[in-house]
């Protein structure tokens, strides 16, 4: 090869270079969509819509909430592995990003490699609660009811996975009394039976009961953290109301497709910071009884490890229970 063609090819990749960061900046030019991989209505859902709206303001853009709800949330989360890689297309999931890949045995994406992280956003308490009628007012006696009545007794979650079902897990285990389980297509539509009086219980996050507890449309008999909530002082801990070991938060985090560019993944995660410190956001979080992650967390790298970390945890109880979705 000549000198001159070798300077002329130095000179084109110099230019590439320089430019990459340039499109980054540049983007979006459209509306940018983010998929839930649940129901509308249930907490993801939540979350969700109030990130987007915040993004929506840092970037310029309309960012697009799209429900592709199904299969414990594998479907919205293929379609999100499988989109083009140029910032337009995200996912907003929770903690079944970490137990995906020990539920499922085979799956048509990869529920690790298929992602980039870009950071994460909340994590959110959880709370046990029954239909308005439920005869039983604390923890203590609910757990009563259960274990004489868990024959008769259904519990809804959102399918093998959702975080609901997790939950449920654990109570069952807790308390040790099996309940005939009812699955639904997000904690949105599982909500619905519960205030209508055709479901017995529920475990959901709070970004999805507190409104209803505080209105008196269900009850609530603890919440699944270490401290009571600021949104729910009345509600108890579940262990000040005798179940130490039935604790579990729901985070969410935020992904874009596998190869999407580390300037716009960048991007993107510094769009989430400054949603995430907007006070709009903020406030309407509070009440829902969360709060945003520490501007630190929210980054691709932390999140990573915290994700990778997440699914090394599950996978033992999840194999140990024996139960995977297919």
């Amino acid at each position: 090869m000549s000198r001159l063609a070798r300077r002329a090819l130095l000179a084109v990749a110099a230019l590439a270079s320089a430019a990459a960061p340039a499109w980054a900046q540049s983007f979006p030019t459209r509306p940018v969509t983010v998929i839930v991989p649940f129901a509308a209505g249930g907490p993801t859902d939540t979350v969700t819509r109030l990130v987007a709206e915040a993004m929506g303001r840092d970037l310029g853009t309309t960012v697009v909430v799209e429900n592709a709800g199904g299969a414990g949330g594998t479907i919205g989360a293929q379609r999100v592995a499988n989109a083009k890689p140029d910032g337009y297309t995200l996912l907003l999931h929770h903690i079944g990003m970490a137990t995906t890949p020990s539920l499922y045995r085979r799956l048509a994406y990869d529920p690790v490699g298929g992602f980039e992280p870009v950071g994460l956003v909340t994590e959110v308490p959880m709370t046990l609660v029954a239909k308005k009628d439920f005869p039983a007012n604390t923890l203590a006696e609910a757990i009563a009811v259960i274990r004489r009545d868990q024959e008769k007794l259904n519990y809804a979650n959102a399918g093998i996975g959702a975080a609901s079902h997790l939950c449920g897990l654990l109570l069952m285990k807790a308390v040790d009394a099996p309940m005939t389980t009812v699955p639904f297509r997000g904690t949105g539509p599982a909500m619905q039976e519960v205030l209508a009086g055709r479901i017995d219980l529920m475990c959901d996050q709070t970004t999805s009961t507190t409104e209803q507890i505080k209105s008196g449309a269900i009850k609530a008999f603890a919440t699944t953290t270490p401290a009571r909530l600021a949104a729910l002082p009345e509600v108890p801990t579940s262990a000040e109301a005798g179940l130490p070991e039935f604790q579990v938060t729901v985070w969410h985090g935020l992904y874009a497709p596998k190869g999407t560019s580390p300037e716009l993944v960048a991007r993107l995660s510094q769009s989430l910071q400054v949603a995430l410190r907007d006070p709009k956001l903020i406030a309407r979080f509070a009440e829902l009884g969360t709060e945003p992650v520490a501007a630190e967390r929210a980054t691709p790298a932390a999140h990573r490890a915290f994700w990778l970390a997440d699914i090394a945890k599950w996978k033992p109880i999840i194999q140990g229970a024996g139960q995977y979705a297919d």
